[in-house]
């Protein structure tokens, strides 16, 4: 399938190239549908390639003993999923799976990293975004460790509402689960209090955010931090 024209790709970094850089990059682009629960790229895997995100959201997952892994990160339409690939690194030492269908656009790291060279734009784009992106990793290390699981769900799904359209996530509790790092009765009994709270209404994978202002009240002060910093980074 064609990539798009420039005013047509919902991706942030993308759409804010100049019509000649993106010229450079565009053939180099192959774009993807992502399915929910598939992984673009296994951990500990050559870091060959960087994902810029059109729609849908993608997460970062750590590996841990046993086969576990857990969300340290998520990324949408603002950003690249392996942008530390066109930074430099040999080695992904993180799992990028789709967490929602969705696409995206995969170039070869080593192709970004040559157009970086020529392109002061793309190179300040991608900066800013990993600066971000190591904000939210360090921020959401701190929330797991110090928050009750309320207050990191709801935190959770207001980076997920920011990145996908509307007010619907189809969500299951395995997914939730494996993102926060909670068992699924963990998941149950938080998502109850939201819902109980008139905040969402979640029954068979479906969620609604019923109440955007007051899911943003009961989650932990590490989402407005979060937020601020994409702000500042990518504007």
């Amino acid at each position: 399938m064609p990539i798009p024209e420039l005013p047509n790709l919902r991706n942030v970094i993308l759409a804010s190239l100049s019509a000649g850089d993106f010229g450079m990059l565009r053939g180099s682009l192959e774009r993807i549908n992502m399915v929910s629960g598939g992984a673009l790229q296994g951990a500990v895997e050559s870091a060959k390639y960087v994902y810029f995100v059109d729609s849908g959201v993608v997460s970062l997952l750590a590996p841990l003993e046993h086969g576990g892994r857990i969300e340290i990160a998520q990324v949408g339409r603002e950003g690249v999923a392996g942008v530390h690939a066109a930074l430099g690194a040999e080695t992904l030492t993180l799992e990028i799976m789709a967490q929602s269908d969705g696409v995206v656009f995969r170039a070869e790291a080593a192709v970004v990293r040559a157009l970086m060279e020529q392109s002061g734009r793309l190179r300040q784009l991608l900066n800013g975004f990993a600066n971000a992106l190591f904000a939210q990793v360090a921020q959401t290390a701190a929330c797991n460790g110090a928050h009750d699981v309320v207050h990191r769900l709801a935190r959770w799904l207001l980076l997920v509402h920011d990145r996908t359209d509307g007010e619907t996530l189809n969500l299951t509790h395995e997914v939730i689960s494996l993102m926060l790092g909670v068992t699924r009765p963990g998941v149950t009994i938080a998502a109850g209090a939201l819902q109980r709270a008139g905040l969402i209404q979640y029954s068979r994978g479906r969620l609604i955010i019923l109440d955007r202002d007051g899911l943003e009240a009961v989650a932990c002060e590490c989402y407005p931090i979060v937020a601020a910093y994409y702000r500042s980074e990518l504007a």
